[in-house]
């Protein structure tokens, strides 16, 4: 297959190597846990408790707040009103490469108008502070006589732990970070690292059967019946019942997306059609989802009746009406269906919805997010450029974020996180983003993106650590840019082979993707629906995973229509193809004899395969091996990325960038769209060629015996008679080596004119002449 030109330098992968333990051996506990990413070691505080703190106010009360100072470096707690004896149980962190001061002192202060007054201090010597590295159990609290500024004992006590530590530490994820120092005591939460979990999707499946004794206001007319089905913000409704009466009969499935816990009923209404804007409401019906029954297979459930209830105006007031009218339904959740909420060429995870249906999971994906550099400055502040860049991982139903490094182009996160892997044939997403949140954030402020990164795990070796600076591409309305580079370490360990090796043997879904298939159309509208409710629910979190990180790592927007990735996708099947086409240029060329050696070779080879046919298939694979095993030596020794070249995001035209930004409807004005309606219109014409052609060469294969042409069938019946005749008295192997001595014939025996049998093909007839 012919490989596409690379791509710049400056968009291509790098290998690294950091300062990691994996495979290496140290008797540091560190290595062995923690082992993708550099260690950082960080100066612990632990702030849990004051009592008998003394009143300084002239009301005799204090209102006391901590805080924490090393050399520049200062944190503070949040600060209780009127309390003598508060509890904090905060955390603060210290970078060591970042400590220049050899004291640590912690003040406890009163907050006031004017100038806050201290209430004591506890002061620590940074050499004398002990070490601690998990699995070591936590550092006990203990209590600190307060002193004042002079050393004398102050009323009051302090209770705090201090520590040395790593980035391994049960604290790290909860501690204000000494690199965030101008976040204030309410930004903290917008930087913290944190793990998420992705709510747990059903498919809802509503089989509307039939209804019973309806009601229609106008009993002259035949009622025209459909079911109108409402879960959340989804709305769907069946056709409307060829049985036009009261009794009318759909049998029609409705399927919805829902995330658990369930918090929104399924309502449903049998409306009809009384004109051709105008549904008059005949029942309705509402059915909890905590009570709807869950399948794992295709047995059908049970199915049951439902009583239909409407509204009816007595006095100017809404009254609810039971009567006699009811509707037949079948509704399961289907807890053997996996519910695709990513874009299907790069899922994190295939298993189903039921986690009884799970198989044991074949390995572990470890990653370590070691750091950036040569980021872009994506916001202004204080009239300057600047960045708070954080990570976020999704593999599966597990999402990660890192803490934020604040106001850094270099940041290093050094965090590692691990994976359950259930199938090797899935891909993990990291993504780089600015937070926009750390000082408040404007009501509209967004975080921005800065890169993706995904990785396939097929496409790694097990047990290899491979470490790389990726770099971080955003395709703009001006262009493809590069934001800037990531430093990730990626280790995929395999529990049992035999396992991983077994999954190539079974299908990429779930068994009820195959009995019961959805359409491609439901598929579709069902993967949006399930994007909208994993983003709703992320934002939810404490800190929110905002709907704009999420929509970026899901590709929400990659079903809308571009240019560009049309041209690069026609060139990908170019790709495909090129293969198939240059092994019909190296026959043109045996044909040709433009090697002689090569030809006489081939036809040593021909006659052989003919007089023993028992050689075709084994000399296929055994050449199919000998390539796979010739190419081993060029294998790809780093993990895939993204490509600029392939993707055609390098070379794309700005006005094709620009229509693939804009908004859906278009925003543009219509000169803009008129002409891109005309260029969209040339390609349909051309695509529109290509494919009469096809259907032309299709029509003409079909005539060959429907008597269109009696003259050319004539032919074509009288010469299948006599090459039935000759091939039955002939034997087989003869017949092949005719026809292959034949096509491989010495170019002085050939006509540069078309042979008789294309020419014949060529006059067949097609109904294109019958097209208007």
């Amino acid at each position: 297959m012919q490989k596409p030109p690379p791509q710049s330098v400056d968009f291509a992968l790098k290998q690294t190597s950091p300062n990691i333990g994996a495979g290496a051996v140290t008797g540091d506990k560190l290595s062995c846990t923690y082992d993708l990413v550099e260690q950082m070691q960080y100066l612990y505080v632990r702030v849990v408790k004051a009592k008998d703190l003394p009143g300084k106010d002239v009301t005799g009360s204090c209102d006391p707040y901590v805080e924490v100072k090393l050399g520049n470096y200062k944190g503070v707690t949040k600060h209780f009103e009127k309390k003598s004896n508060p509890e904090w149980n905060q955390v603060f962190g210290f970078s060591k490469e970042r400590i220049q001061a050899s004291i640590l002192e912690v003040f406890v202060k009163d907050k006031d108008v004017v100038v806050d007054d201290l209430i004591g201090r506890v002061v620590f010597d940074v050499n004398e502070i002990p070490k601690r590295v998990p699995p070591d159990s936590p550092l006990a609290p203990q209590w600190y006589r307060l002193e004042d500024r002079k050393g004398n004992k102050a009323k009051g006590e302090l209770m705090l732990a201090v520590w040395m530590g790593t980035q391994a530490d049960e604290a790290f994820p909860d501690a204000w970070h000494s690199d965030a120092a101008s976040v204030g005591p309410d930004g903290v939460t917008n930087i913290r690292s944190k793990v998420y979990l992705s709510p747990k999707l059903w498919y809802v499946r509503v089989n509307v059967i039939e209804a019973q004794d309806l009601v229609p206001s106008d009993k002259g007319r035949f009622p025209e019946v459909f079911v109108k089905a409402v879960l959340g913000n989804q709305a769907l409704g069946t056709r409307i019942s060829p049985s036009k009466t009261i009794n009318p009969m759909w049998n029609e499935d409705l399927i919805f997306v829902v995330a658990e816990p369930f918090e929104e009923p399924l309502f449903l209404s049998v409306e009809d059609r009384v004109g051709s804007n105008k549904d008059e409401t005949l029942g309705k019906c509402v059915i909890p989802l905590q009570v709807v029954q869950r399948r794992l297979d295709h047995k059908p459930v049970n199915s049951r009746w439902h009583n239909l209830e409407k509204h009816v105006i007595v006095d100017g007031e809404k009254k609810e009406m039971k009567f006699a009218s009811r509707i037949h339904l079948r509704i399961c959740l289907e807890g053997g269906y996996h519910v695709l909420d990513e874009s299907t060429h790069c899922s994190s995870d295939l298993r189903p919805t039921a986690k009884q249906l799970w198989r044991p999971n074949i390995g572990i994906l470890e990653l370590g997010i070691l750091s950036a550099h040569g980021l872009m400055p994506m916001k202004t502040k204080d009239g300057r450029g600047t960045t708070d860049a954080y990570c976020v991982a999704k593999y599966g139903q597990k999402w990660i974020r890192t803490r934020t490094i604040v106001d850094n182009f270099m940041p290093r996160w050094n965090e590692q996180y691990t994976w359950e892997v259930f199938d090797p044939c899935t891909v993990i997403t990291i993504g780089v983003f600015d937070n926009g949140h750390i000082h408040g954030g404007a009501g509209g402020a967004k975080d921005a993106r800065i890169g993706k990164v995904r990785i396939r795990l097929s496409t790694l070796e097990a047990d290899r650590v491979y470490t790389h600076s990726y770099p971080l591409l955003v395709l703009h309305s001006s262009g493809v840019k590069k934001t800037g580079e990531v430093q990730l370490a990626v280790r995929f360990t395999c529990s049992t082979l035999i396992n991983m090796l077994h999954m190539y043997s079974h299908p990429l879904l779930p068994k009820m993707h195959y009995i019961h298939p959805l359409s491609v159309i439901q598929l579709d509208s069902l993967r949006h629906q399930a994007m909208q409710i994993v983003s709703v629910r992320l934002s939810r979190a404490e800190p929110p995973l905002r709907k704009e990180v999420v929509e970026y790592m899901l590709d929400v927007d990659s079903h809308m229509w571009s240019m560009r990735r049309s041209k690069a996708n026609f060139f990908r099947i170019m790709g495909v193809l090129s293969g198939l086409i240059a092994v019909g240029k190296w026959f043109d060329q045996l044909c040709n004899w433009r090697n002689p050696i090569t030809t006489i070779l081939i036809h040593i080879l021909f006659i052989i395969l003919v007089l023993y046919p028992e050689l075709i298939l084994p000399t296929v694979f055994l050449y199919l091996f000998l390539i796979g095993i010739w190419n081993y030596r060029w294998r790809p020794l780093h993990p895939p990325h993204m490509d600029t070249r392939l993707s055609h995001a390098d070379a794309a035209h700005p006005d094709e960038l620009d229509e693939e930004f804009d908004t859906f409807p278009t925003s543009r004005p219509s000169d803009i769209v008129r002409m891109r309606y005309d260029r969209l219109r040339s390609i349909g014409g051309r695509v529109q060629t290509v494919i009469g052609d096809l259907a032309t060469q299709g029509e003409r294969l079909q005539s060959l015996l429907s008597w269109r042409d009696p003259r050319a069938t004539t032919l074509f019946v009288t010469f299948c008679l006599i090459a039935a005749i000759v091939l039955y008295v002939t034997p087989f192997q003869v017949v092949a080596l005719l026809i292959g001595l034949y096509a491989l014939r010495h170019p002085r025996f050939r006509h540069k004119l078309p042979s008789v049998p294309l020419n014949f093909f060529r006059r067949l007839p097609a109904r294109s002449d019958s097209m208007l």
